[in-house]
């Protein structure tokens, strides 16, 4: 038995989706204008200038024009659920992402190959080359505080990869302009026979050799079905586990998709009532995605439980086994481990009530503790059924045994009686 749960089934959450989505478009297409603007631009000023290291910018600003094209068309296209990809292409992102990798190694060997050949002539910076290139580098860093607040908001690798990729364009970027700089004032550095313009082109090198390599393994984790990160899991199990229903979590598994995550879990529930426990798996789902941003579908699996034991609560109104008449004021619980294969009682023990000198809500604060111990009946004279604590057992699939007996050794006798008659 199972229930799937679709990716933002609720009308807003599609409208928070489809915002989020049309967000990324006009991030990636800003990208493709701005890294045109600046491949351009730094083009312009390595022809006038004969500088490698602005020639080495040039290069790294037109394959990210290319990339972010790639990109925009990419996001577009991941936003489409069809019949042949009912889960839709959200993975689409994270193959974009390693294709910029892919661009950015490129332009690594450009500038590699370049650095290795002698130049013909020294650089001739002029005071307006450093102007436009301290003004580009104003403009990237900018555009990636900007992509990087808009991809922590949608959850988008793909804005994270852009933003990221800004960010180590702007430490380039200004090791160009210092290289420019110090063309300018003539200042001449040779370290081994490399000079400062060889020297900046090859710091660049190893930022974008970095910024690849942090894409590359980002995406390929994730197109490879590697499972999400231990946190987000653990919130998941916990928001499960917190529903009184869930006996067991057998198997919990999770893999990202784009921006979205994707979960699936087998458990066993306290029921075998099939409508009991599809609304239990409903409710789990509504759990996680109310408290998990971005999770795309949820898988449940769910079957009864197999009882080998029956834990069964009985209030006391002293510590030596005199069964109370009042649930919720009860001093005590005797909590008692029944063992069905052969009907004995394996385990007993006394524990006072923690919430007995509460005022108000007593009985549902009692009944929800019994709940969180794991409690399958609870045997007692009062009737709570049409009451606060009754709604509590109900919903948490805990049977109420109405019991008369004064004795804990009674009620005991009482139920070991009724399972031989069953």
């Amino acid at each position: 038995m199972e229930t799937q749960g679709k990716p933002n089934n609720a009308h807003s959450e599609v409208a928070e989706a489809e915002q989020e989505a049309r967000l990324i478009q006009r991030v990636a297409f800003f990208a493709f204008l701005i890294n045109l603007g600046l491949a351009v631009l730094k083009a312009i000023l390595a022809i006038l200038s004969n500088s490698l290291a602005v020639s080495a910018g040039a290069i790294d600003s037109a394959t990210d024009s290319i990339a972010s094209l790639v990109l925009y068309a990419g996001v577009k296209l991941s936003n489409k659920i069809t019949s042949r990809f009912p889960l839709g292409l959200y993975k689409i992102e994270n193959v974009i992402s390693v294709i910029v990798a892919f661009f950015i190694f490129f332009a690594g060997y450009e500038i590699a190959r370049r650095i290795l050949k002698p130049a013909a002539q020294a650089p001739d910076v002029s005071l307006t080359v450093i102007v436009l290139l301290a003004l580009g580098t104003v403009v990237t860093f900018f555009f990636g505080q900007y992509a990087l607040a808009a991809g922590k908001r949608t959850g988008s690798p793909t804005l994270f990869a852009e933003g990221r990729h800004r960010q180590v364009d702007v430490i380039s970027s200004l090791v160009v302009l210092a290289s420019a700089i110090m063309s300018y004032f003539r200042v001449e550095l040779i370290v081994f026979g490399i000079s400062i313009d060889q020297i900046a082109a090859g710091l660049v090198l190893l930022f974008i050799a970095r910024a690849g390599w942090g894409l590359l393994s980002d995406g390929m984790r994730v197109l490879l079905d590697a499972s999400i990160d231990f946190e987000t899991l653990d919130r998941v199990q916990k928001i499960i586990e917190s529903e009184p229903m869930v006996a067991e979590i057998k198997s919990l598994v999770g893999r990202s998709a784009g921006r979205f995550t994707f979960l699936q879990t087998d458990v066993v529930l306290r029921t075998d009532d099939l409508k009991k426990a599809h609304q239990v798996s409903e409710h789990i789902e509504r759990s996680v995605h109310q408290q998990v941003p971005h999770v795309g579908r949820v898988v449940i699996h769910y079957e009864p439980s197999k009882r080998e034991h029956v834990h069964i609560a009985v209030p006391l109104s002293d510590p030596r086994g005199r069964v109370s008449e009042h649930f919720g004021q009860s001093p005590y619980f005797a909590l008692l481990t029944l063992r069905l294969s052969d009907n004995q009682i394996i385990k007993q023990e006394v524990r006072q009530n923690p919430h007995r000198f509460i005022d108000t809500a007593k009985g549902i604060q009692v009944a929800e503790w019994l709940v969180a111990q794991k409690i399958d009946e609870v045997a007692m004279s009062e009737d709570v059924s049409h009451k606060g604590p009754g709604y509590v057992f109900s919903n948490a699939g805990v049977k109420i045994r109405n019991v008369s007996k004064k004795e804990l050794h009674e009620v005991i006798e009482s139920i070991l009686a009724d399972e031989q008659t069953r």
